[in-house]
């Protein structure tokens, strides 16, 4: 499909977090205060400065890029689009089971103001799951889909597939039997309805897989039907180092995928050590640096 896809290696480092920021990182019930708003930002602009460094320590610029909100890093966003660099923000509601719009119909004004190089959402559909509801996704998604693209403008598709109760049952209850034993197939099949329903990403953020042959089923159920130059990436689901190490390991060298779209993996634990006072903001920054340094490298040395 003419124009559909991206090429290039990709490695985004994620803080687009809203809700579970606010309230599993921070800690606040409710609506933020604007005080607690001024926390959050500033917290967000230290990642944002651990990615500089990491940029200024010799990370590829080209490759690099950063996936941000409008709700607490719009002036981030601002500055990385003014430094031309890869920007992605979301535009999905935060912490809602079933997608929707953060702003409605008014969707397509935040993208034209902010001129993000993608627009991003965050699915949870399970092909075997609730049919109304993965319905409506749909018809949601579709809308975005055909607005993006005839606006000339790139799709990271960041798809989850919960496991259903049926599910985790037939596998005895265990998460990780239902990772590698059902997830990929399930993948596939979400990936499928979802193209059959008219919903064309640029690239799908594909949650980690261990085996190698399911990256590579993946991709071609990505890349069915002359979609030659759609892309995937991996995504961390906060994992520790040693998960994402593995699935990283996994999908490098795999021809289709070209990178990561990580975030909790690599911030999570320098920054929560600055915001609890016990390491100082340019540490905090030059860790959170280094971690998204590593990934790529752990990333090209496999591919290598």
């Amino acid at each position: 499909m003419q124009g559909l896809g991206y090429d290039g290696d990709l490695f985004i480092l994620a803080f687009d977090h809203r809700g579970s920021f606010v309230k599993t990182f921070f800690g606040i019930e409710g609506t933020p205060s604007p005080e607690d708003a001024l926390r959050i930002a500033d917290a967000k602009t230290v990642i944002y400065e651990g990615f500089q460094g990491a940029l200024d320590g010799g990370v590829d610029r080209i490759s690099a890029g950063i996936l941000v909100d409008e709700q607490f890093a719009g002036e981030i966003a601002t500055r990385a689009a003014s430094e031309h660099l890869t920007l992605a923000m979301p535009v999905e509601k935060s912490g809602l089971d079933e997608f929707d719009f953060e702003y409605g119909d008014d969707f397509g004004s935040h993208i034209q103001h902010f001129e993000p190089t993608f627009s991003k959402v965050l699915v949870r559909f399970n092909p075997e799951g609730d049919g109304a509801v993965n319905a409506r996704q749909a018809g949601r998604l579709k809308q975005l889909s055909e607005w993006l693209h005839h606006h000339e403008r790139k799709f990271l598709f960041e798809l989850l597939v919960p496991a259903e109760p049926r599910q985790l049952e037939s596998v005895g209850g265990e998460a990780g039997r239902f990772d590698t034993e059902l997830r990929p197939y399930l993948m596939r099949l979400a990936i499928s309805e979802l193209q059959e329903s008219g919903i064309e990403p640029d690239v799908w953020k594909i949650e980690g897989l261990d085996r190698r042959e399911d990256c590579e089923a993946v991709v071609e159920q990505c890349r069915v039907a002359g979609r030659d130059h759609v892309a995937c990436v991996v995504l961390g689901r906060g994992a520790d180092a040693a998960a994402v190490d593995r699935w990283l390991q996994t999908a490098s060298g795999v021809p289709g995928y070209q990178g990561f779209a990580i975030g909790r993996s690599i911030w999570w634990t320098p920054l929560k050590a600055f915001v609890d006072g016990t390491l100082d903001r340019a540490a905090a920054a030059r860790e959170i640096g280094a971690n998204y340094a590593r990934f790529i490298q752990v990333y090209r040395a496999q591919a290598s």
